[in-house]
């Protein structure tokens, strides 16, 4: 099982993926909101070798529009990638139900009624 890294790593962790390209910004905030504080030494290498890409080509990756090759295909890369990935509605837990309106409204109050009055 792979250790977390401590609060030190992770701050200087989040300091580097500061990145150009609000898009990729965006990928990385809700990766580490998602994971709140539970990233694994494995991850953080995973993490730190996207970084070490430029901010167009981590667009591509994190977009689909091309797969991790060469030294990339690493499998820590290959996992992070997977969770940085991952649609937002994942993030949050399973979806809560929402209320819905049993009950129609009454005809009485309807906007025609008045109308032809």
């Amino acid at each position: 099982m792979q250790r977390l890294i401590d609060e030190r790593t992770l701050s200087r962790l989040k300091w580097r993926c500061r990145r150009g390209l609000l898009e990729n910004d965006l990928f990385v905030e809700r990766f580490f909101a998602a994971r709140q504080g539970a990233i694994t030494e494995g991850q953080a290498a995973g993490l730190g070798a996207l970084m070490d890409l430029a901010d167009n080509d981590l667009l591509d990756l994190l977009l689909r529009r091309r797969e991790p090759d060469g030294e990339l295909a690493r499998t820590e890369v290959i996992e992070v990638l997977a969770l940085m990935r991952r649609p937002a509605a994942e993030d949050k837990g399973p979806p809560r139900a929402r209320t819905v309106e049993t009950n129609p409204p009454s005809p009485r109050h309807s906007r025609n009624d008045h109308d032809s009055v």
